[in-house]
């Protein structure tokens, strides 16, 4: 059966608009378990503009299911997520003026210092998960890194600009996730889902998880978080 993990980041960016203490990503994580969700993800990014370090740190004492903490390969994150101990650690390419994560992780132009990285968050215990696009070649990087899980970026599915566009993609996606597998990595996706364009994902064995939080926390201001966690696990598990 699929799983959902849900991301919370944008409680925190409603949050920060005022430096002010609600609303709590702590409280949405524990609304969004409570409705099901079989993850809580946070993006604790180098400039902190959503998740603190303060959310971490209780998350990592209230999350009852799994914790995965999405982070660029640096070494100042490196010792939080070794200190912090997330069950799976995403590590996803990071730009300051981006307003969301751009694209996939080139892990194939950095074997050497991803090999290197990654073998200290393992060393720490920690599983490893990259955020890559969806080509043979970053996914069997992904492995020779030493990664655990991959979660294929979707976000050019889900922007495609036609219906017979989409479906190429989702055919691309497909294969890259056979591929992973072929490989024995675990298989995620997220980016840019949706109510709508999650719909083909349904029923699929290649896909055993999602990672979906914009749509999900945009539903969730009209009609709560547990009834847009709860429609969201009624689509992917139909």
């Amino acid at each position: 059966m699929p799983k959902l993990e849900v991301n919370v980041d944008h409680i925190a960016t409603l949050r920060q608009a005022r430096l002010g203490a609600e609303p709590d990503p702590v409280t949405a994580a524990a609304l969004a378990e409570l409705a099901g969700a079989d993850g809580i993800i946070v993006h604790l990014r180098e400039d902190r503009r959503h998740i603190q370090d303060r959310d971490l740190r209780l998350l990592r004492q209230t999350v009852k299911t799994r914790l995965n903490l999405e982070m660029a390969a640096t070494e100042e994150l490196l010792h939080i997520a070794r200190e912090v101990k997330p069950d799976l650690v995403t590590l996803v390419p990071e730009k300051r003026q981006e307003l969301t994560t751009e694209g996939g992780l080139e892990v194939a132009g950095y074997l050497g210092f991803l090999k290197d990285y990654v073998h200290k968050l393992r060393e720490g215990g920690l599983k490893v998960s990259l955020f890559v696009d969806p080509v043979p070649k970053q996914l069997d990087a992904a492995l020779e890194v030493g990664a655990q899980w991959v979660e294929l970026h979707t976000g050019t599915y889900a922007d495609a600009g036609s219906i017979k566009e989409a479906q190429r993609l989702f055919e691309e996606l497909l294969t890259a996730a056979r591929h992973a597998q072929s490989g024995g990595l675990r298989v995620k996706c997220g980016h840019g889902l949706n109510y709508t364009n999650i719909k083909p994902f349904r029923r699929r064995p290649e896909f055993e998880e999602f990672s979906i939080g914009h749509s999900i926390m945009a539903r969730a201001i009209l009609v709560g978080i547990d009834r847009a966690v709860r429609e969201m696990i009624e689509l992917i598990r139909v």
